[in-house]
């Protein structure tokens, strides 16, 4: 099978983050704009409120929001996700929040998102003999559900939009991702990079220089194509059929 992507592109690269937190605000959409790229952001909604204006100016510049659902619930093994733990979620209760994050983003935005991140990265509810997977919620609700510290890219041939892999962008260096970017671009892939934090932290941070090099790596390689999850997926999915 070939894959057509845009204006002759080979490749494409989205860059996405998690959770609506201050860096992002304060560091990551001002550096994206520099470059005049296009980031897409899973908002969280504590976090979201508190700058509000910010995410308001980041949606009209053209920067994404997606839907990172009401109360960011994760496995329960996770201490912090005690109250709100996936193994305590049914379908119903997921979809309701899926919807809700849509009509409360639409609320405080006046935009309404296409794609969505799991959490956590994780895709279950319930437990033992129960679990279920909420992919299919994802599918019907959602052009794209992104995934977290998956290992490859996507081919557009033949990915599951519902569950897209997502790569950790947080701590990696330029030299440590350089080397997947040419791959994707031999391949024909999409990058589908996740991370938290932008500045010069550790933890759940994606390195200021990193994402500044890879924005001039694109700029200067005119066979990529950087943009946002909505933008690549909606693509991959009108010639998927």
């Amino acid at each position: 099978m070939s894959f057509t992507w845009p204006e002759g592109k080979k490749a494409a690269i989205t860059v996405s983050f998690d959770d609506a937190r201050r860096s992002q605000i304060d560091v990551g959409i001002p550096l994206l704009n520099e470059y005049d790229a296009k980031g897409t952001f899973y908002v969280s909604f504590g976090s979201l409120t508190e700058r509000l204006d910010g995410w308001k100016a980041a949606a009209e510049a053209g920067h994404e929001i997606g839907n990172h659902t009401v109360n960011h619930p994760c496995s329960g093994n996770f201490s912090f996700a005690r109250a709100r733990a996936n193994e305590d979620y049914t379908l119903e209760k997921m979809e309701a929040e899926l919807v809700d994050a849509n009509a409360k983003i639409n609320e405080l935005l006046g935009v309404t998102p296409t794609t969505f991140a799991y959490p956590c990265g994780q895709k279950f509810v319930g437990r033992g003999e129960n679990v279920k997977s909420y992919v299919p919620l994802v599918a019907k609700h959602f052009d794209c559900g992104r995934g977290f510290r998956d290992e490859s890219e996507n081919c557009p041939e033949i990915v599951d939009l519902a569950q897209a892999m997502g790569l950790d962008f947080d701590r990696a260096t330029f030299e440590e991702v350089r080397p997947m970017i040419e791959r994707s671009i031999a391949q024909g892939g999409w990058l589908f990079y996740a991370g938290h934090d932008i500045g010069e932290g550790g933890g759940q941070t994606v390195l200021s220089d990193t994402l500044r090099k890879l924005c001039e790596y694109c700029r200067d390689h005119s066979e990529i194509w950087l943009d946002t999850a909505a933008k690549v997926s909606a693509w991959i999915k009108e010639r998927q059929g």
